[in-house]
């Protein structure tokens, strides 16, 4: 039952959401360019390098509006339908937006293909790819997409408003497309994505998920929201956004973060996930000493996970999304992460080639982090992660990690029944896999069937869960 606290809240919120329908917010003026890290000097040091060639590669592909999305290739054509589920051929239409039943599969299909798209993190790529090689064919390809995205989504309207986190991803992606090309942009251009950006704020603002979703939902609206404040000093509320985005991270961590380290959803991927977006707010933001010791500890247990080949078992939910540079293995995805962390935290063994630091560090921090390689590595060592019931078993290449721990808070939506459930590998070799997610929303029976029990390696009784 809603208290009436929440009652209020969403009362609020719905009229706050109203207003903005009705009155559109719109930018007086535009401001300067974000204050993040010069990227000319990070540019010029991954010029030519194989990191540059396969976003140049991905970007090439991207152009020709095919779109590595979940493991596959998305292909939409000479024309993008930024409304349609392109795996179901289901595609729904724009009324204001919480008249569209997303969680409807029949009605609007599975939203999270929708969703991946229209995060619009294949942006960056074209933006990093214009940069490496001077064609402009890249940034003009970016700009038709937007003034295409701008036309199917009117502000409020179409199942891309339906989730505030999706917002959240898009308007970030927004702002590292007008960190790397912003001089390279046509004025009128550029006024349109600030004003479409300012939009995202205002909209993320009323729609934190202080009750719906208060897990990794709010930590990305809120890191979001201190993100715009942050880099846009200029912009309108920006004050009222750095204030309230930290505060709402600083809880968070407190709340989703265990003291030994381990994230309060039980999986592996959603740890990386959730580490990410700590670390991108470290880096903005002046936190506190417990939330650094604890981003600290969040990296420990990713090293551990991570295990001698730099791969994680995917331990509950995979929902195949990332912070930055979605692209690549899913199951090396920490590997960046962990390399960033290495960097910040001074922890060279924790950085395994300079391939890791190019995908995201280069980009966060400075690119001075492609010269920290380590000297040395550390010894893989068993750990236990109590709170979490995650024990990790090394021994030179082999790696044990066993699930000994409940299930993750509240409804538990992101563990699966995999209780005394373990994985074996040596080095490359995969011996006893967890099985993964396979699909996070389009076929019930067949997520049953890989959240179950009998889909890991433990135990039933009498056939039973």
């Amino acid at each position: 039952m809603r208290s009436p606290a929440e009652i209020a809240f969403r009362l609020r919120q719905e009229l706050a959401n109203l207003y903005l329908w009705k009155f559109p917010p719109s930018l007086a003026r535009m401001p300067g360019l974000p204050r993040l890290q010069d990227p000319d000097a990070a540019i010029a040091r991954l010029r030519g390098t194989p990191f540059a060639r396969e976003v140049v590669r991905l970007a090439d592909e991207i152009a020709a509006h095919r779109f590595p999305i979940f493991g596959g290739v998305l292909d939409t054509g000479p024309e993008i339908c930024w409304r349609r589920d392109y795996a179901h051929g289901i595609e729904t239409g724009t009324p204001y937006f919480r008249r569209i039943p997303y969680l409807d599969f029949g009605r609007v299909g599975d939203h999270k293909y929708v969703w991946e798209l229209n995060r619009h993190q294949h942006f960056v790529l074209l933006a990093q790819a214009f940069r490496f090689t001077g064609e402009r064919g890249y940034l003009e390809e970016a700009l038709r997409q937007f003034e295409s995205w701008l036309a199917a989504n009117p502000f409020l309207r179409g199942i891309n408003w339906t989730s505030a986190l999706e917002a959240a991803f898009r308007a970030l992606s927004w702002v590292w497309l007008d960190h790397l090309c912003g001089t390279a942009m046509p004025e009128a251009f550029r006024r349109r994505l600030l004003n479409a950006l300012y939009q995202h704020g205002r909209f993320l603002e009323e729609n934190l998920s202080i009750y719906f979703s208060p897990n990794t939902h709010l930590l990305g609206e809120a890191v979001a929201l201190h993100t715009f404040g942050v880099v846009y000093p200029d912009l309108p509320r920006s004050a009222r956004w750095q204030a309230r985005g930290h505060e709402l991270v600083e809880e968070q961590m407190e709340r989703q973060v265990r003291d030994d380290g381990t994230h309060f959803e039980q999986s592996t991927y959603y740890h990386v996930y959730a580490l990410d977006l700590f670390l991108w707010h470290d880096l903005l933001a002046d936190t506190s000493p417990s939330y650094r010791k604890k981003l600290s500890r969040m990296a420990e247990y990713l090293n551990a996970v991570l295990g001698p080949a730099g791969r994680i078992p995917f331990i509950g939910d995979d929902d195949g999304g990332r912070v930055f540079h979605p692209y690549g293995d899913r199951d090396a995805f920490g590997r960046a992460t962990l390399a960033t962390c290495g960097v910040r935290f001074q922890k060279p063994a924790w950085i395994r080639s300079t391939g890791d630091l190019a995908e995201q560090a280069a980009w966060w921090i400075a690119p001075e982090t492609l010269d920290a390689i380590p000297t040395s590595r550390d010894t893989p060592s068993s750990r236990l992660f109590p709170q979490a019931g995650v024990a990790t078993l090394a021994s030179g290449d082999v790696q044990i990690v066993i699930k000994a721990g409940g299930f993750g808070v509240s409804t538990a939506g992101h563990s699966h029944s995999d209780a005394l459930s373990f994985t074996c590998r040596r080095g490359d070799a995969e011996i006893l896999i967890d099985p993964g997610t396979f699909t996070y929303l389009a076929d019930p029976e067949w997520r049953n069937l890989f959240r179950c029990s009998g889909a890991h390696n433990t135990i039933r009784i009498d056939g039973k869960d």
